[in-house]
């Protein structure tokens, strides 16, 4: 009876330390940055760079303002000041955006609110494929109050 408990106990022990790495788990690390997730629709769009900055005392996207096409793909960079996140304020995307959104968001605090990315040159991948045509505003948690927030427009 003793062996067998022995045994039980250390099944569960391998069981608990072992295990295998999902496959939707991403990293925002600059040597696998984060992508859409499995099942999400491929972008055949152009893909577009937005920095996340600290600049002397103001934090920022750089660029504030962008326009892109449906389908296109955003890359949003932690260059320097960070942590910084992506996060979409639920009521100031438009009406039917924030299932494609969530569907292009992997690792998400929260929806429509990216994960912090801490690592320098870290990159996180939004996807606009199936996303509405319209104005998209976003903000970096960490810093809204010291004004870091931007604008996407869907054309």
């Amino acid at each position: 009876m003793r062996v067998n408990s022995m045994v039980s106990g250390m099944a569960i022990v391998l069981a608990a330390c072992g295990g295998e790495k999902k496959a939707d788990d991403q990293s925002t690390t600059p040597e696998q940055p984060a992508s859409a997730p499995a099942g999400a629709p491929a972008a055949g769009g152009a893909t577009h760079d937005v920095n996340m900055v600290l600049e002397g005392t103001s934090y920022k996207y750089d660029p504030a303002e962008l326009t892109i096409k449906a389908g296109d793909v955003v890359n949003f960079h932690n260059k320097s000041g960070g942590p910084h996140n992506v996060s979409f304020w639920a009521d100031s995307i438009p009406s039917g955006a924030a299932d494609p959104l969530k569907a292009a968001m992997a690792d998400q605090m929260a929806p429509l609110e990216g994960p912090l990315l801490t690592e320098p040159d870290a990159v996180y991948k939004v996807s606009f494929a199936g996303a509405p045509r319209g104005e998209y505003k976003y903000y970096c948690l960490p810093h809204l109050a010291l004004g870091m927030k931007a604008k996407l427009t869907v054309k």
